[in-house]
């Protein structure tokens, strides 16, 4: 997995949308509330590992993970923990900073963390890539941006992606609706379109998250079973 794009809207609030590509066969549950350590989380579970791709806790707080870090990496047999568990425990800590910046992340698959905490005036958007050997940590322009997982898409599919966002955000508003009309979209090749197929990996969900003031909106789509999910909550 997957595609990620990020929206700012204005006094701080943002659009966050994900499209998981996964195995179809592989099981997750639809978003729920969930207290871990004291701490509320809503997220869509992966019932292999126990973790999440995306999520939202009272930390006021966003997480989401994409596989890989810049280029396709060969993957070992085990690893030591989920990146899934990584994502929660960045959603638990009480400084989400200090704890990324002191993470052991050795034997952990390689992956892209996007962060957004809202917990000061400033809304604050982060990148966390490991790579195997190193993490890299930047604080990001909150303005709008696509990601792609580099296990699935390569550099030219990646600059194409962005060409193609680039294209929507000249054309469209940006409301919740129309990111989402986007992460819908069979542009291009159906195996590196934004929503994309292939023989044995295809967009599975995906989950869209809007902050509005306090309020947090969460829309999950599985495709797999064609069932959609709204999640409203305060957090």
């Amino acid at each position: 997995m997957c595609t990620v794009t990020f929206i700012p809207l204005a006094n701080n609030d943002f659009i966050l949308t994900s499209n998981r590509d996964e195995s179809k066969l592989r099981e997750t549950l639809h978003p729920q509330k969930y207290f871990e350590d004291g701490v509320e989380m809503i997220y869509p579970k992966d019932k292999i590992a126990g973790g999440t791709w995306i999520g939202t806790s009272s930390k006021k707080r966003l997480v989401c993970v994409l596989n890989g870090a810049f280029i396709k990496h060969s993957k070992k047999t085990k690893y030591k923990k989920s990146r899934g568990v990584i994502a929660k425990e960045i959603l638990a800590h009480n400084n989400f900073e200090l704890f990324i910046n002191e993470l052991n992340l050795n034997n952990i698959e390689p992956f892209t963390i996007i962060i957004t905490d809202w917990n000061e005036i400033d809304l604050k958007l982060f990148e966390l890539i490991w790579d195997g050997n190193k993490k890299y940590i930047t604080r990001l322009k909150n303005e709008p941006k696509i990601w792609s997982s580099s296990t699935l898409y390569d550099s030219e599919s990646k600059k194409l992606r962005i060409t193609w966002f680039n294209n929507w955000l000249l054309k469209n508003d940006l409301s919740s609706k129309s990111i989402l009309n986007f992460h819908h979209s069979k542009i291009g090749d159906l195996e590196q379109s934004i929503y994309m197929k292939r023989a044995y990996v295809e967009t599975v969900s995906i989950t869209s998250i809007k902050k509005e003031k306090e309020a947090i909106n969460i829309n999950y789509e599985d495709l797999v079973h064609s069932k959609k999910s709204l999640f409203q909550t305060n957090l």
